[in-house]
């Protein structure tokens, strides 16, 4: 009860006026980089990892979470107007969205496509504020040898949710193998610096992150004809909607069903806490979900609003549930949430049970500043800016992508004051970049990064604590509890991906169509 009453505290923080004014930047970042095609709130919170070093914690955190909020949201106003998911979340949403757009219901379809979100971040949020002390109060349980095999929990489910599993393994061990550089954590001895040393104090987690994403985008971006471009999104530009025109009534929500509405948050919610889920599946189970329930499936596909809602409420919805992993015990619940993670590391705090008892009053404002984005900035923007939204895929690409690379690599020194990590980090971004054109995911990858290390500490204090005895991590009870989880996902996650798959390929058709 006192960590959800230091929470609600945390308002008055996020109602400073400095406080909303780093909010607000965050939410109108996610929402240019959320779509542009090609761009996504990942990449947003990776650039303004660098900057964060110049400001208190807690404001980084806030603008973050505006930043992740309207990321996810965004992504459905280009999938609407021109059927291009400005992020992958955003692929359900084409498939309802456009088929409305052509029927000149366009600015219709984004006011349910804000309402849903709104709803749905809103209750994935207060998920998050009232499970979070349960959460923390069963982390304090874990100990060191179930703490391991919950992040093998977590790395094995990683991978079982791609589609590439084996591109996705080769990935994470990727990920692993350069985050061993550097000092051994437990002895002080170097290990796989190939006697240069300036690789004695490791690869940067700033390195690692922008080379990963930043770097290797812009790589995949410059292969992008900018005529073939224009020609795509020139079709936004003759589209024109007035205010009045984005806010559905009340007895249009109504007919998209309440209970759409709040079951689509739960699927959300409950995706979001698994490792390595992320929007796109919250976004893909809800939408089948109300299709199967629908009293008029035919509809889908040609523009059902209870579809295009089910998909947007939600990935929104999803972005509290990721939050509650990342936070209680140092999992990220996907690749958003792991850049955040590499945000606290920045700041030289570990997230886990610990941290939301000792310093939730620092934790407290981040909780309700993605409440906020949520339940405000959503609805507010949609109403004062709705009708400019589409001019953000005018924005001359050949400035935005010099610009992002400029930030990215200054953002590098900033971070390192090292012309070596600069490099580094432009050789990771070019591996990376072969790595995504041969079909290899790069989320993996940064888990990879972040959990690996953890994951070596506590396999080797368990085994230190039991005199190398392997036993150790089947005789204690959370770590059993864990392996056998990991046994029933591999079998079990599998079989409903294939179905899911076939699913999804018939939604791609459609789409293309």
């Amino acid at each position: 009860m006192d960590q959800i009453l230091q929470i609600l505290a945390g308002t008055t923080v996020v109602f400073q006026p400095l406080s909303l004014l780093y909010l607000s930047i965050g939410f109108f970042i996610g929402i240019i980089f959320g779509a542009l095609p090609g761009l996504t709130s990942m990449l947003a919170i990776v650039l303004l990892l660098p900057m964060t070093y110049t400001m208190p914690m807690t404001y980084a955190l806030i603008m973050c979470m505006g930043v992740y909020m309207s990321g996810i949201y965004s992504g459905s106003i280009t999938a609407i107007t021109i059927n291009i998911p400005g992020a992958p979340s955003a692929l359900m949403t084409c498939l309802e969205g456009y088929p409305m757009m052509r029927k000149g219901l366009g600015a219709k379809a984004i006011g349910h496509a804000t309402i849903g979100s709104a709803i749905g971040g809103s209750i994935g949020a207060l998920l998050l504020i009232f499970v979070s002390p349960m959460a923390v109060s069963l982390a304090l349980k874990i100990r060191t040898p179930g703490k391991f095999s919950l992040i093998l929990f977590a790395l094995v489910v990683i991978v079982i949710v791609e589609k590439k599993r084996m591109k996705a393994i080769l990935t994470m061990a990727f990920g692993i193998m350069l985050a061993t550089v550097g000092m051994d954590p437990l002895k002080s001895v170097s290990r796989f610096t190939f006697g240069i040393p300036n690789l004695i104090e490791g690869i940067d987690l700033t390195t690692l992150i922008i080379g990963a994403f930043a770097i290797s985008e812009l790589f995949d971006q410059a292969m992008v004809n900018n005529a073939e471009y224009k020609k795509i999104t020139s079709a936004a530009n003759s589209v024109k909607f007035k205010r009045r025109e984005f806010f559905p009534t009340f007895q249009e929500m109504k007919e998209a069903g309440w209970k759409t509405y709040l079951k689509s948050s739960l699927i959300g919610y409950i995706i979001g806490v698994l490792p390595g889920a992320g929007a796109s599946m919250a976004a893909f189970v809800s939408y089948v979900e109300a299709k199967r329930v629908s009293k008029h499936p035919e509809r889908f596909g040609s523009g059902a609003v209870d579809g295009l809602v089910a998909a947007e409420t939600a990935n929104n919805a999803m972005c509290g549930g990721a939050m509650v992993p990342m936070l209680s015990l140092g999992i990220p619940g996907d690749g958003t949430t792991a850049i955040i993670l590499g945000v606290l590391m920045v700041y030289g705090v570990v997230p886990g049970p610990d941290l939301l008892v000792k310093q939730m009053h620092v934790m407290a404002p981040m909780y309700m500043a993605l409440l906020i984005s949520a339940a405000l900035l959503l609805p507010l923007s949609l109403f004062l800016f709705g009708p400019y939204y589409l001019k953000i895929v005018r924005i001359n690409r050949l400035v935005l992508y010099s610009s992002i690379a400029l930030i990215a690599i200054l953002g590098v020194f900033a971070a390192t004051y090292s012309a070596f990590q600069m490099g580094l980090a432009l050789v990771i971004g070019v591996v990376m970049y072969f790595f995504k054109k041969q079909g290899y995911p790069n989320v993996p990858f940064i888990l990879a990064v972040i959990l690996g290390p953890l994951a070596e500490q506590y396999m080797r204090t368990t085994m230190t604590i039991s005199s190398g005895n392997p036993l150790i991590f089947i005789t204690h009870f959370d770590s059993l509890f864990f392996l056998l989880l990991t046994v029933a996902f591999a079998i079990l996650l599998p079989r409903a991906n294939r179905r899911a798959d076939a699913m999804e390929k018939k939604a791609e058709d459609k789409v293309k169509l």
